[in-house]
C-alpha cells in the first residue's frame, strides 16, 4: 500500500473547546488508485487531506507513507517528503501573480536545489503535459481560470511525484474548464499516478474509481465503482 492510516485522530483547541476534526480514521490507499474524498463542510475531509499530504500531523494514530512512519519525521524530513513524493493542486491555484507560468512551475525545483538549465527544461515539459506549451511566458492574470489550474497541475507534476492531491480543483472553474481539468487527472491516473481528490461535487467525484464519504470526522462509506 502507498498509504496506510490507522486510528488517526486530529483535535484542535478553540478557546475552552476541543474540536475533534478526525475521530479515528483507518484507511488504506494503494498505488495507482484514483480516490475521491467527499463530505459536507466541517466533515473533516480537508483535515484528512492535510494529514495525507504531510501538511499537518495527526494528534494520535499511525500514518505510514510508502513504508515509512510519518510521525517519526522531523519538519525538514516532512518537507522533503512533500516535495519529492506528493504534488498538490488547490482550488485557488496558489500561483505567484508577478512571475510567468514557466517560473511558477519551476519554483518547486528551486527549493529542491535543481540547477537552472534542468529547471527550465522540466518546467517546460510539465507545461506541455497539460497543453500549455504556448503559454510559458504568460502571467497568471493573462490566463483563464482553467489555464491557471493547468499551470498549477504542471507545478504539481514537475518533481515527478507518485501521488497527486487535489483539494476542490474545479471549485473555481466553469463546467467546460472543470471537465478539461478532470481529463488531465484521469490521464495522469492512467499513467500510474495515485490521485486523491477532495470535492463536494458528485459529478466530479464520479471520475474516481473509489469514493470515500466522510462525516463528523469518520469514514461513513467507502464506495468502489465499476469501470
Amino acid at each position: 500500500m502507498t498509504i496506510e492510516l490507522s486510528k488517526v485522530t486530529k483535535s484542535y483547541q478553540m478557546g475552552d473547546t476541543t474540536v475533534h476534526a478526525l475521530a479515528g480514521v483507518t484507511l488504506s490507499i494503494g498505488e495507482g488508485e484514483f480516490t475521491a474524498i467527499m463530505g459536507p463542510s466541517g466533515s473533516g475531509k480537508s483535515t484528512l487531506m492535510n494529514i495525507l499530504g504531510c501538511l499537518d500531523r495527526p494528534t494520535s494514530g499511525s500514518y505510514i507513507l510508502d513504508n515509512q512512519e510519518v510521525a517519526t519525521l522531523n519538519d525538514d524530513e516532512l518537507a522533503a517528503t512533500r516535495n519529492k513524493r506528493i504534488g498538490f493542486v488547490f482550488q485557488n491555484f496558489n500561483l505567484l501573480p508577478r512571475i510567468t507560468a514557466h517560473q511558477n512551475v519551476a519554483l518547486p525545483l528551486v527549493y529542491a536545489g535543481v540547477d537552472k538549465h534542468e529547471r527550465n527544461e522540466r518546467a517546460a515539459q510539465a507545461l506541455a503535459m497539460v497543453g500549455l506549451e504556448q503559454r510559458l511566458h504568460h502571467l497568471p492574470n493573462e490566463m483563464s481560470g482553467g489555464q491557471r489550474q493547468r499551470v498549477a497541475i504542471a507545478r504539481a507534476l514537475v518533481n515527478n511525484p507518485t501521488i497527486i492531491m487535489a483539494d476542490e480543483p474545479t471549485g473555481n472553474l466553469d463546467t467546460k474548464s472543470g471537465i478539461e481539468v478532470m481529463e488531465i487527472f484521469n490521464n495522469l491516473n492512467a499513467q500510474g499516478r495515485t490521485i486523491i481528490l477532495v470535492t463536494h461535487e458528485p459529478d466530479i467525484a464520479e471520475n474516481a474509481r473509489r469514493i470515500i464519504h466522510v462525516r463528523d470526522g469518520l469514514i461513513v462509506r467507502d464506495e468502489w465503482r465499476k469501470g
